[in-house]
């Protein structure tokens, strides 16, 4: 390694538990709907190593469907070939994704998935299987989202609140994913906690309106999540990394909070640090924004504070545009972005970096990181590419 590179906080290794990262940028999860039968492809496995070649220092996957039947389906958009971590051809496809990825000397955890509440009834592999919601809601209205009118009204209708088995059967149901996960040679685990799915859909008041075990504090409104957790760590040993994304912001409601305070901010994600998460992925919408009103601090910042855990950031990392196309409202360039984030790097603040859109559009970013290259920028064109069901995987 150079000695730009160690000067370089992006560029530093990273040891996460047994897991040696060669740098802080981690790929962030991205939906590509090119698995046709929930089943990776040859050019999804040439997507991910090409990342991998480029010097990327984790990877995390698309979401990838659990085994239980709500799990996948029809969401806020069209939900087409998402990838499915059971079955022997996904799990074949997903073995070939991990060799490459690994022959090109990189490091990549599946990210597992559950819809919840914001699946559409009557939709994915089961569509006799209702919809899970703990409380049996899809969320609040009149928010500020960027939905299609004709799908919230679709999935406003309320539905039965999960049953304790009904909630037994999906914790089983991620943790046999997570061993399939292990078996098929992958590094670690992340687990979708965010943005509205089933897992955060537990940690959100507006969703959970549970008044048992399962409901009403923020203790027992983690309690779900992080049995998912538990049966998890119980399935792949206490070695082996979990990554657990959680996120304010929801597809019902952009501007959520889960906590308004640091003090809370503890108390929720504590009985997931107990539980057994390696380290916490604070999705923003820009990782820079300060979390609680009277400091400066990011979330990923505050969650590494108050865990103790490793955080990650993410959120507009290495791009000027937001993620509808929109400069950033303080007009700052890519680099000028990259020099605040190196700050906090610096300052430990948090610890890895998620990088999504921008890795999505130029596969060989790390190296123009390391080179003090041009980046190729996120136009309002390019954008919408990226849900064009003809596009090809770069």
């Amino acid at each position: 390694m150079s000695a730009d590179s160690i000067r370089d906080p992006l560029l530093r290794p990273y040891r996460l538990g047994p897991v040696r990262l060669p740098n802080r940028i981690v790929m962030a999860p991205m939906t590509r709907n090119r698995c046709r039968e929930g089943t990776p492809t040859e050019a999804v496995a040439s997507y991910y190593a090409r990342r991998a070649a480029a010097g990327v220092g984790l990877i995390v996957t698309e979401g990838v469907g659990i085994d239980h039947p709500s799990a996948m389906g029809r969401g806020s958009i069209e939900e087409k070939y998402i990838p499915l971590l059971y079955g022997n051809a996904p799990l074949a496809g997903w073995r070939t994704v991990v060799e490459r990825v690994h022959a090109s000397s990189g490091i990549i955890f599946p990210q597992l998935w559950h819809m919840g509440p914001i699946r559409e009834h009557g939709t994915g592999p089961h569509p006799q299987a209702q919809s899970s919601r703990p409380s049996g809601v899809w969320g609040p209205t009149g928010r500020s989202i960027l939905l299609a009118e004709d799908y919230v009204s679709r999935v406003l209708p309320c539905s039965a609140p999960m049953s304790d088995s009904e909630i037994a059967d999906v914790v089983e149901s991620f943790a046999r994913c997570a061993a399939n996960a292990v078996a098929a040679g992958f590094d670690g685990i992340a687990l979708h906690g965010g943005h509205g799915y089933l897992l955060d859909a537990f940690l959100w008041s507006e969703t959970n309106c549970r008044t048992d075990e399962w409901g009403g504090s923020l203790e027992r409104r983690a309690r779900f999540p992080a049995e998912v957790v538990r049966a998890i760590r119980l399935a792949i040993g206490p070695e082996t990394p979990i990554l657990f994304r959680y996120s304010n912001w929801k597809l019902q409601d952009y501007a959520a909070r889960l906590a308004a305070t640091p003090a809370e901010l503890e108390r929720m994600l504590r009985p997931l640090v107990d539980a057994g998460v390696t380290i916490f992925e604070a999705s923003t919408r820009r990782f820079d924004d300060p979390a609680f009103e009277g400091s400066a601090l990011t979330l990923a910042a505050w969650t590494k504070k108050v865990t103790g855990r490793a955080s990650m950031a993410v959120g507009g990392i290495g791009l000027e545009r937001d993620m509808f196309g929109g400069r950033r409202k303080d007009g700052l360039d890519a680099k000028a972005s990259l020099a605040i984030l190196r700050a906090r790097l610096e300052a430990e603040e948090f610890d890895l970096a998620g990088v999504g859109r921008a890795l999505l559009i130029d596969p060989e970013w790390v190296r123009k990181v390391e080179r003090d290259e041009p980046f190729v920028q996120l136009t309002s064109d390019i954008l919408k590419t990226f849900y064009d069901d003809n596009y090809e995987l770069v």
